[in-house]
């Protein structure tokens, strides 16, 4: 407890405000209710089939069915209202694929949130000391931001099509009783489906949340600096060409070519006494 308050008091869990961290561990949430929803999911369904013969009719046939919806696995016995002859059915497809799909990616990327978060929190020095830290989050961060999409699309894809096998009105079709006027086939419940809708609904905001927080992982990396490096060194090297070429040097002062005493200023061109004011005019007044 004393080494919590001590990490506490000096500002490690201060980088938990800075949207690096911030989006890390709102993908581990995000992460843990799309699996949850998905793969904890089980409901079921119940069907009624009135025979003529009343005493050869069900009237709660329950079909239950859960996470990864091998649905073709999922059997049940209906009557055949010919007597005590039952028949026994099972439901249609296996969307497993797009379902264990889906759960993978979002543990694996649960699992990445909260070791990319505690290295933030812990070995912040370290993350940043190189630049192999930095690449490693972000390529990883687009790779996630990508099987995020095509996961949230195949499950989406999946669950539309679990919703249509598990259709009350498409499972009296199986039955063969069903076939016949005379008897009545009824729906009695319906799956519920909202937590399936809401794994989606998760799917899709985890692929906003990793692909917002690329940008954010991009600039702790060596491109993102050596870019803003190289700016302020373009713009240094074109002053000092300018400084250096004959713009603002000295050519126009002291030392120049424009502003040195010696080419207008100095006595011995324009400015001595003996050239025009001394010997000539002395001479000539003397000999008057």
């Amino acid at each position: 407890m004393e080494a919590v308050d001590q990490l506490a008091s000096a500002g490690t869990f201060r980088v938990v405000k800075e949207p690096l961290a911030f989006l890390r561990v709102l993908e581990w949430l995000f992460a843990i209710f799309a699996f949850a929803t998905c793969g904890g999911y089980s409901g079921g369904l119940r069907l009624s089939v009135d025979c003529a013969n009343k005493s050869e009719s069900d009237l709660s046939i329950d079909i239950a069915f859960a996470y990864p919806f091998r649905l073709h696995q999922v059997n049940f016995d209906a009557p055949t209202c010919e007597g005590k002859r039952r028949e026994k059915l099972s439901l249609i497809g296996d969307f497993s694929s797009s379902a264990e799909f889906f759960v993978t990616i979002a543990v694996f990327a649960f699992l990445y949130s909260l070791a990319a978060t505690v290295v933030y929190i812990f070995f912040q020095n370290k993350y940043r000391e190189n630049n192999r830290g930095p690449l490693i989050d972000f390529i990883v961060t687009v790779v996630f931001s990508f099987l995020w999409l095509v996961s949230s699309s195949a499950w989406a894809k999946g669950l539309s099509d679990v919703k249509i096998a598990t259709d009350p009105d498409e499972v009296l079709l199986l039955m063969s009783a069903c076939k016949q006027q005379s008897n009545k086939c009824l729906p009695v419940r319906s799956p519920v489906m909202s937590s399936l809708n809401t794994s989606v609904v998760f799917g899709f905001l985890n692929f906003i949340l990793w692909a917002g927080n690329i940008w954010f992982v991009f600039k702790e990396t060596g491109w993102h600096s050596s870019g803003q490096r190289h700016a302020p060194d373009t713009m240094e090297k074109q002053s000092s060409s300018y400084n250096q070429g004959g713009y603002n040097q000295d050519s126009y002062g002291p030392a120049g070519g424009y502003n040195q005493p010696g080419s207008y200023g100095q006595v011995g061109d324009y400015g001595q006494s003996q050239s025009y004011g001394q010997s000539g005019p002395t001479s000539f007044a003397n000999q008057i």
